[in-house]
């Protein structure tokens, strides 16, 4: 069944050594991920054939386009889990968020509505593609003062950070972890994101590894893409995942 996940010398990638992935869209209906608890189950199962032992799903909460809240959220979560028990599937699977830093954002940390964290006090975020919003710093510092921890998504995807590097400096000076694309690395996004990952790389920035999973395309792309700079990330002792 999952001979697409095969290169053609019928080796599996492995990525058990990161053991958890903390960045996916496997909740079925509710953003850009997977459409049916059934696509959810076959990416979670090729997400084992790579390896990993826990999963940490994190749909969008982007208010313009998808209205995620955390009753949403953990209803489609026991959806899913209530299918891999049924088919007795054995991985660890939990739900967080990516949370948009859009104006909605900014009103739930006003209004101290819990957010969905991936572990203790880590919250994933992320920017605009187009430009950073202008108070975003401010954003950062208030989920900081609200006991949360940033966790920057994909950074290295962020293209107009390439015009003013020292944006990932200030964001590290306040605390912030950096959360790498697995596809970034395979070349997925085009060159600019590859480029900015070898700068974050470089400079040992990078704290999580995450896969982004939306689709079966996906897993493709990650059972093609090279280990060694997984391998070496891991040797830094920088790398988060196998905390999770």
């Amino acid at each position: 069944m999952f001979s697409i996940f095969r290169k053609k010398n019928n080796e599996i990638k492995d990525y058990s050594a990161l053991h958890c992935d903390m960045h996916s869209h496997l909740i079925p209906k509710v953003d850009d991920g997977s459409p049916d608890v059934d696509t959810s189950i076959k990416l979670i199962q090729g997400m084992m054939n790579l390896g990993y032992k826990k999963i940490i799903t994190t749909p969008h909460v982007m208010w313009d386009m998808y209205k995620n809240t955390n009753e949403i959220i953990l209803a489609g979560y026991k959806k899913v889990k209530a299918e891999l028990e049924l088919k007795k599937i054995d991985v660890e699977f939990s739900a967080a968020a990516e949370y948009y830093m859009d104006d909605h954002f900014s009103q739930l940390l006003d209004d101290n509505t819990p957010l969905l964290t991936l572990k203790d006090n880590l919250v994933l975020v992320e920017l605009s593609f187009i430009k950073a919003p202008i108070d975003f710093k401010q954003m950062l510092f208030n989920m900081q003062i609200k006991g949360y921890l940033p966790v920057i998504a994909h950074p290295e995807r962020y293209l107009y950070f390439n015009a003013n590097k020292e944006w990932y400096e200030d964001l590290k000076d306040t605390g912030c972890l950096f959360q790498l694309n697995l596809l970034s690395l395979s070349g997925f996004y085009g060159k600019g994101p590859i480029e900015l990952a070898q700068y974050l790389i470089k400079q040992k920035y990078v704290n999580l590894l995450g896969t982004d999973l939306h689709s079966a395309r996906h897993i493709q792309a990650l059972g093609n893409s090279s280990l060694d700079t997984v391998k070496k990330l891991l040797d830094t002792g920088m790398i988060l995942n196998p905390e999770f």
